[in-house]
């Protein structure tokens, strides 16, 4: 059975870069971005439209308003929500018995469970994810601390209630990881070096 990594992170965390290092210093493949432009591929859907479902905003096709009182089963676009999960559980376990290698988020812990994957959780204190959300954001996407705090933890309940949605579980529960990793106060290049010599022994 192939070595596999799964990676869930909070936003900001430092989670991708990582996944990316430690793939790198195993030698092994990395999927991220790559899930969602597989999944494009097989359904001729628009890459916006499929990051819009897998980052589980709200669709505007969607009345919110409605909330749980609509049967969900009678909603064309949860049907179409609900095929784009089902190919990327299909894509994932695809690259999964392809070789070895890191997946980050796209709920693969839960999709490849029974693959054994060496389950992370990537997470830090607000102050590390805010500078390093800041230093990635372009020049267009600069925000005030009070409005980059906001961003941040709108995209962690997005993941929360994506994996919630399709697992049954609760995102960031340590009960569902092999190991929860705080990069805070540690250096990516540091972590990635000591996580690559456990997958090494996995």
């Amino acid at each position: 059975m192939n070595r596999i990594i799964t990676i869930g992170r909070q936003f900001g965390s430092g989670g991708r870069e990582l996944g990316l290092r430690l793939a790198q210093n195993l030698g092994v493949a990395y999927y991220d971005r790559e899930v969602i432009t597989e999944i494009v591929k097989r359904t001729q859907l628009s890459e916006a439209y499929v990051q819009q479902v897998v980052e589980h905003r709200p669709n505007p096709l969607y009345p919110i308003t409605i909330g749980q009182s609509f049967p969900l089963l009678l909603d064309p676009t949860w049907e179409m929500n609900r095929s784009i999960y089902r190919e990327q559980t299909n894509v994932i376990v695809e690259m999964a018995e392809k070789s070895d290698c890191v997946i980050v988020g796209r709920c693969a812990d839960d999709i490849l469970k029974e693959h054994h994957p060496l389950r992370l959780f990537v997470y830090a204190e607000m102050e590390h994810r805010l500078r390093r959300t800041r230093k990635h954001a372009t020049s267009e996407e600069q925000l005030n601390d009070k409005q980059l705090q906001k961003k941040i933890l709108d995209m962690d309940r997005n993941r929360a209630q994506y994996y919630r949605l399709y697992t049954g579980k609760e995102w960031g529960e340590k009960e569902n990881y092999d190991l929860c990793l705080n990069t805070s106060q540690v250096e990516l290049v540091t972590l990635a070096d000591w996580v690559a010599q456990l997958a090494k022994d996995w």
